[in-house]
């Protein structure tokens, strides 16, 4: 059997699905293009997607909700300058599509655009992510058994265990991007994910514990082992927050832990280096580049290119490929993340970070997968070292401005240090600092890299992206620590 090259598979996988039903093909994607370009615009593109999406839950032992949709359309942009025109619709026809182009025109004057008549180009190659259906992997009665076999595993962890949901979720979707300098690049993306949440009971005092994961590939990655270990997560934070007291306040040494405790590291400083907002001049980090803005040995990363991770994509949604981007080298401030429009004002080349929630948004920079490189030091190492403060291993909400860079973060599970030594658990403990002064007080960087297990979802301006967080084990020598003691 002889295989296309994977970017001319998936773009005839999108055809297939998105244009030829619909008696659309090239030429009506030149003209819709060609129409735009009558006015003057600095830049246009054409947005098809089609979801197919599925969920379960389940709850009491009874699967109390399941849904199946389907959604598709297409988003008509034109950007002159720093103004963007948009439209949308579900219905995919060459009628639908030049009335759309026509009004978004009408954002430039009148007088032909630069960027007509290009001859089309096809995206870069990679193959990060099999094109799996992951709907079709499991049958009904399989998505069931497999959450009823999580709510059995976590009953039998342990009898303070009192209530167990579970969910499944997965999503199938396929995209075709048609830029007027001619690119031409489509995506078959896959994503699951399963989640638990249980209740535990001890002495009329109930706590709550989360557990969950997934990515891009299908159902068939939720193995036993790993459903377990979705269960341990979860089980484990319930029972430690029964044991909890009231967490200490004030000004300390905080140790936090590898993994999705990255979050922190996303909202407080992630965000702070998307391109809009420091093109606006309105981050905390806007005309710092080369500027120390980190302890020595922090190096933080957005990276779109590992494989079959929750926020990678093999291209993203304005067809350029995804990038490894150096954000933050040994403390230095080195870039920004971009999307086309922002890249083209700042004069600098994007680096594959535009992203849209559907065909009905309009992209703007985003993350990916988020993380700081780890360092030299040992977990057990960078505890023993706290005489006095917090140890935080997972996290609930939180949120930044990022104009000044303040956070405010809930800590789900944490633990009080003494003298290098856990001494219990705490509740109720609040992170509150500013991003770029937090990476300042980095002192310690374990050497336990780990990435989130697949859960994140980012919003910004009302839209929500999958995507990917981490970090190692960090000391960080001051931070505001709001308690209820």
């Amino acid at each position: 059997m002889i295989s296309r090259e994977p970017t001319l598979e998936r773009l005839a996988t999108a055809q297939g699905l998105l244009l030829e039903p619909c008696g659309l093909d090239e030429a009506a994607l030149q003209r819709a293009l060609a129409t735009i370009g009558e006015h003057r615009v600095d830049d246009a593109d054409l947005y098809f997607q089609s979801t197919r999406h599925e969920s379960w839950s389940l709850e009491e032992g009874i699967v109390k909700s399941g849904s199946f949709g389907i959604d598709q359309g297409v988003g008509v942009r034109a950007v002159a300058g720093e103004k963007t025109a948009f439209a949308y619709s579900d219905e995919l026809s060459e009628g639908a599509l030049l009335d759309a182009a026509r009004t978004v025109r009408t954002i430039a004057a009148a007088g032909q655009s630069r960027r007509v008549k290009l001859a089309p180009k096809v995206a870069g190659s990679r193959a990060l992510y099999a094109p799996t259906d992951p709907i079709g992997t499991l049958d009904s009665a399989q998505k069931v058994a497999l959450l009823e076999k999580v709510e059995r595993l976590a009953r039998a962890r342990d009898p303070r265990i009192v209530q167990v949901m579970a969910s499944l979720a997965a999503e199938h979707d396929v995209v075709l991007v048609a830029r007027a300098d001619g690119t031409r690049a489509a995506d078959v993306r896959p994503l699951v994910r399963v989640s638990v949440t249980v209740i535990a009971e001890q002495d009329g005092r109930r706590e709550v514990g989360n557990g969950g994961g997934g990515g891009r590939f299908g159902l068939g990655y939720f193995q036993d082992e790993r459903l377990a270990a979705y269960v341990e997560q979860a089980v484990n934070a319930a029972l430690t927050n029964l044991e909890s007291r009231p967490a200490p306040a004030g000004e300390m040494s905080v140790v936090l832990g590898p993994g999705w405790p990255g979050v922190l590291l996303h909202e407080a400083v992630g965000h702070g280096l998307e391109g809009d907002f420091n093109r606006k001049g309105s981050s905390t980090f806007a005309g710092r580049i080369g500027q120390r803005v980190a302890a020595k040995g922090v190096t933080v990363l957005d990276d779109g290119t590992i494989a079959d991770r929750r926020g990678s994509l093999n291209v993203d949604d304005e067809g350029q490929p995804t990038q490894r981007n150096v954000l933050i080298e040994d403390g230095i401030l080195k870039g920004y993340l971009q999307d086309a429009m922002n890249a083209r004002l700042m004069r600098v080349k994007p680096t594959g970070n535009g992203r849209r929630e559907s065909y009905a948004h309009v992209p703007m920079p985003r993350m990916t997968n988020t993380y700081m490189l780890g360092g030299t030091r040992p977990k057990d190492e960078i505890i023993a070292s706290l005489k006095r403060g917090l140890y935080a291993v997972n996290f609930g909400g939180g949120q930044v401005d990022i104009t000044s860079g303040k956070f405010v973060f809930s800590a789900s599970e944490a633990f009080w240090v003494e003298n290098g030594r856990i001494q219990y658990p705490v509740k109720g403990a609040t992170l509150i600092g500013i991003g770029p002064e937090a990476l300042t007080h980095v002192s310690l960087i374990g050497n336990d890299l780990q990435l989130d297990t697949g859960v994140g979802v980012c919003g910004k301006d009302g839209q929500s992206v999958p995507v990917g967080v981490g970090q190692p084990t960090l000391r960080i020598d001051r931070m505001t620590v709001g308690g209820t003691a």
